[in-house]
């Protein structure tokens, strides 16, 4: 039995956002890495999330309910980089051309306080269901 109900879902959803911000620091890290392990330019990665389903059935309840959220997947940003021309540069090609990351600082920014206000959310709701299960136990001296 889950003394706090809920706790275990925004405790999920922290360690999601925790992921989410982890992969903004590295794009914005390599907004300017024009060669990686592969070889070409840096690739900005995003998470994608999906919910957590508890059989609510054996427990006696009926069907299934959301019960947090995890992380799914972390792939690549599909989306092509800008192409600058700098013949000097080691990694320009033979017309100057020079491949960058499709990282836009600006959209990580964006990203970057969504993830950190929806981290403060969970963050209340762990210390708003905490001050309600100290106020139940203090009802019951």
């Amino acid at each position: 039995m889950e003394l706090i109900t809920g706790v275990g879902a925004t405790g999920s959803a922290l360690n999601a956002q925790k992921t989410r911000l982890d992969l903004i620091a590295q794009n914005i890290a390599n907004a300017q890495t024009t060669r990686s392990a592969d070889g070409g330019p840096y690739k900005r990665q995003v998470v994608t999330f999906e919910a957590q389903l508890a059989n609510r059935m054996a427990r006696g309840g009926q069907g299934a309910g959301a019960t947090g959220v995890k992380v799914a997947s972390i792939s690549n940003d599909p989306t092509p980089g800008q192409k600058i021309y700098d013949p000097r540069h080691p990694d320009a090609d033979v017309q100057g051309m020079v491949a960058m990351p499709n990282v836009n600082v600006s959209t990580e920014m964006v990203d970057l306080i969504t993830a950190s206000r929806t981290y403060e959310a969970n963050l209340s709701v762990v210390k708003a269901a905490r001050q309600m299960a100290q106020k139940t136990i203090d009802i019951g001296r």
